[in-house]
Formats: C-alpha cells, sequence, structure tokens
C-alpha cells in the first residue's frame, strides 16, 4: 500500500511539472521579443535614430522595408543591424494596442504601449510605461 501511495504522490507532482507546450513556446517567443525590442532601443537611444517596431500584417504595402517572409519588422535601424524579422513559431500573431508601430526611441522617456502575443488560445501581453523595459503584463489563456 505505501508503495501505491508512493508511485501515486509521483505521478501527481510529474504531471504538475509538465508544462503546456504551447505556453512555453509563447513565452519564450515573449522573452525573444523582449530582447529584440530592448536591443532596438538601446540602439534608438545610442544613434539617435528613431526606431519603431510593428507586425507585419497581409494588407502592408509591398513598399514596407520588411523582407517578404517576415511576421514583424524593426524600422529605423542602421542597415550594418539585422534583428530577427520571424517568429520562431509560426503560429504566433501580434497585435499592437491602438497604435500602427511601437515607438523605441531615441527619447529615453516613451509613453506608455502594449503589444499582445498570441499562440492558439494562449496570450502574453507586454508592456512598458514608457521608463522602464518592456515586460510581461499579463497572461491569458482564453480568447
Amino acid at each position: 500500500m505505501v508503495v501505491v501511495a508512493i508511485v501515486a504522490l509521483a505521478a501527481g507532482l510529474v504531471s504538475l511539472a509538465i508544462r503546456d507546450p504551447q505556453t512555453s513556446r509563447l513565452e519564450q517567443e515573449a522573452t525573444r521579443l523582449l530582447t529584440l525590442l530592448e536591443t532596438a532601443r538601446a540602439e534608438s537611444r545610442t544613434s539617435g535614430a528613431v526606431v519603431t517596431w510593428a507586425p507585419v500584417r497581409p494588407n502592408d504595402s509591398p513598399g514596407s522595408r520588411a523582407p517578404p517572409e517576415a511576421d514583424f519588422r524593426f524600422n529605423g535601424l542602421p542597415s550594418s543591424i539585422r534583428l530577427p524579422t520571424r517568429w520562431l513559431d509560426p503560429q504566433t500573431t501580434a497585435e499592437l494596442m491602438g497604435v500602427p508601430a511601437l515607438i523605441l526611441g531615441p527619447e529615453p522617456i516613451l509613453v506608455a504601449q502594449r503589444v499582445t502575443l498570441r499562440l492558439g488560445d494562449r496570450r502574453l501581453e507586454l508592456m512598458t510605461d514608457g521608463l522602464a523595459p518592456f515586460g510581461i503584463a499579463s497572461a491569458e489563456s482564453g480568447p
């Protein structure tokens, strides 16, 4: 009986330790995007150039600076700096809240900004209050 109880307890702990793979992938995408945004923000401050980030939408003009296979784009970075423009998971999408693009600088104080990442029925909100670096604001598992 003791052995059965130990096996049941171990099975319960293992099931709690296993994470939802979709949530893990979305968190990985969010961490990567946070790093990319802060890299572009630092470059904007250093160079004094206005840098923006925006997801690529199907109806974007062909003249945009994003390559045709891009999922998002950085505008204003020097051509010597090539940041990734694809999601790690092709099902990932991003939506900006009330603006066409995130403004990453060059000013040290920005307006509050927010972007929602989605993967399946999971979503994460990334935001900055304008002073602090971008960070994860909230996570939800429903539409």
